[in-house]
């Protein structure tokens, strides 16, 4: 990557009205990898419990497990932003989300993302008092799993929809920098970014997002489990995993990814 990404630069390219993309990373490695190959982002999922550890969710991984990966991936960066999830049960209170935020940010992390709704609002505004960017994660939020009765598509009926979108523009105003919203279907996900003032991601979200993003060991193929809707494995078509990149991060700002099989209704 030519030049290091900024909260500022992306919301500068959001305004001009060109995609970004984001993919997770674990490591050094997958680090340096996918950012000299010009993804904008990378995140410090707490998936890795489930592809790193082998766990059937992300609620056993810790604070500290979050800050060795982070300080992993921030050695083998190459300009691009850093945003870090905070696991579960470390943000449940304002003096709780700043503590847990802050060893990510002091471990490399140029950006935290938490689950939830208008309930995290005022530690959203607490952290972007101390200088630290958010990103809210919305619709499918792995750590509820167990709330929700298994890995299911969010907001499909009226009152839910409207209660994200409400909800989405109120953790805006709070000082979210971000939103994520994952298994949503495409026209919500399309609302709530034509309606609040922040970029928005998506995974399996739709194409009109301003970002979308995906684990990378799903579109490298690498992994044995059955592969959600959403995803693309972009090493049926690319021999190797530079020019497998490449062209995810290309579908991507020429909005051929996601595709119609990709959305939900």
């Amino acid at each position: 990557m030519t030049k290091t990404m900024t909260v500022a630069s992306l919301k500068k390219m959001t305004a001009d009205g060109e995609k970004f993309t984001m993919l997770t990373a674990y490591d050094a490695t997958f680090a340096q990898l996918l950012s000299s190959a010009g993804v904008e982002t990378l995140l410090i999922g707490d998936s890795l419990g489930m592809v790193i550890q082998g766990q059937h969710s992300t609620l056993p991984v810790s604070v500290d497990e979050m800050v060795y990966h982070t300080q992993a991936v921030a050695r083998g960066n190459q300009g691009a932003l850093l945003v870090a999830d905070m696991p579960f049960n470390s943000y449940g209170t304002t003096e709780q989300c700043l503590a847990t935020a802050g060893k990510l940010m002091q471990a490399g992390a140029h950006m935290v993302k938490l689950e939830g709704g208008d309930w995290l609002c005022e530690s959203i505004t607490a952290m972007s008092r101390m200088g630290i960017p958010s990103c809210v994660h919305m619709g499918l939020t792995p750590q509820s799993v167990n709330k929700f009765g298994g890995y299911k598509v969010q907001g499909r009926d009226n009152d839910a929809a409207q209660s994200m979108i409400d909800q989405a523009l109120a953790v805006a105003n709070a000082g979210a920098d971000f939103i994520l919203l994952e298994c949503v279907p495409a026209s919500l996900a399309k609302a709530i970014t034509e309606a609040v003032p922040v970029p928005v991601i998506g995974i399996g979200a739709g194409k009109d997002t301003d970002a979308q993003v995906l684990v990378c060991y799903d579109m490298l193929g690498l992994t044995q489990h059955r592969m959600p809707k959403f995803v693309k494995n972009y090493m049926l078509e690319h021999h190797n995993y530079q020019s497998a990149v490449k062209a995810y991060i290309d579908e991507v700002k020429a909005q051929t990814f996601p595709a119609a099989e990709h959305e939900f209704d």
